[in-house]
């Protein structure tokens, strides 16, 4: 089988990341349309706020989730990246709108449970997963993640506080509009969104990092070629109190391997420093492949 090139490689990746792109913004309107909406959820951002807006006009939400993002696509096509960034976040725009608005009108909106809980729970835990499906495409729903990848962008502010201070005030608007209960659990939703589209995004592979100082580096070397079969890099350091010349190993393994890698550590050098650490990705021989990145 011969390998790929560089352009047919580069061909794949698009339409694979277009295909997360449409499987997650399908999802998030799901999680939409059969949690948030009919249990008056308005977890933060351009969605939460057109749920707030439509309470009032009673105008379809998917609509102001178009009309909201307006604005922001302009900003962002011109700071974000141009034609390959809007094509993305127009996709994505327009095909939740469609979703949300074809299902309320089409299907129509009803609760699966009365349990406010429930809805929170499942609405972020959907949403959660459509959203990281996004990203894993490279692409983004709109909203507040152009709004803040343009601040940390141009005036240097944080995301996580440009995105603190919108979902903060779309869910006063909430509390205002449907009650601090509701709007309580709409923030449950909001954390529980977060959480689940960072581990769908990052995917289950986290690794573990080790640093390894040690008067022996051959011996631990070896022993780390020759049990776990894993590479090991050589670095050259210096003992900071001593002043003495130090070899300082660092080697990447799965979750598994912690347990072999501290006895052989153990066995070669019961002197040795050992820090372990997580790593979210580990991409290269051993681990995953670059076109699966």
């Amino acid at each position: 089988m011969k390998p790929m090139t560089a352009s047919s490689a580069a061909r794949w990746r698009t339409v694979r990341d277009y295909a997360y792109l449409t499987a997650g913004t399908v999802i998030l309107a799901l999680a939409m349309v059969i949690f948030l909406i009919p249990g008056d959820l308005a977890a933060g951002g351009v969605s939460g706020l057109a749920l707030v807006v439509h309470h009032y006009t009673g105008w379809p939400v998917g609509a102001l989730v178009t009309a909201f993002n307006l604005p922001l696509f302009a900003l962002g096509w011109r700071y974000l990246g141009g034609p390959r960034f809007a094509l993305r976040t127009l996709v994505s725009v327009l095909l939740f709108s469609a979703v949300v608005d074809g299902w309320t009108y089409g299907v129509g909106l009803r609760l699966l449970t009365d349990d406010m809980l429930l809805n929170a729970l499942y609405g972020g835990v959907v949403g959660g997963v459509g959203a990281g499906l996004i990203y894993r495409g490279r692409g983004t729903s709109g909203g507040t993640d152009i709004l803040a990848r343009i601040l940390a962008r141009r005036m240097h502010i944080p995301m996580a506080q440009s995105y603190l201070l919108s979902d903060a005030l779309v869910l006063a608007a909430a509390g205002f509009t449907f009650g601090w209960e509701k709007a309580l659990y709409a923030l449950v939703t909001l954390y529980i969104t977060g959480l689940t589209a960072d581990a769908v995004s990052q995917g289950a592979n986290v690794v573990r990092t080790a640093l390894i100082v040690t008067a022996r580096p051959e011996a631990v070397t070896q022993r780390i070629l020759r049990d776990l079969d894993r590479g090991v890099t050589v670095l050259q350091g210096r003992g900071g109190y001593t002043g003495q010349p130090r070899a300082v190993l660092y080697c990447v393994v799965s979750r598994g391997e912690v347990g072999p890698l501290k006895a052989i550590v153990r066995e070669a050098d019961p002197r040795a420093f050992m820090v372990i650490g997580h790593a979210y990705e580990a991409l290269g021989e051993g681990f995953k492949d670059w076109e699966e990145a």
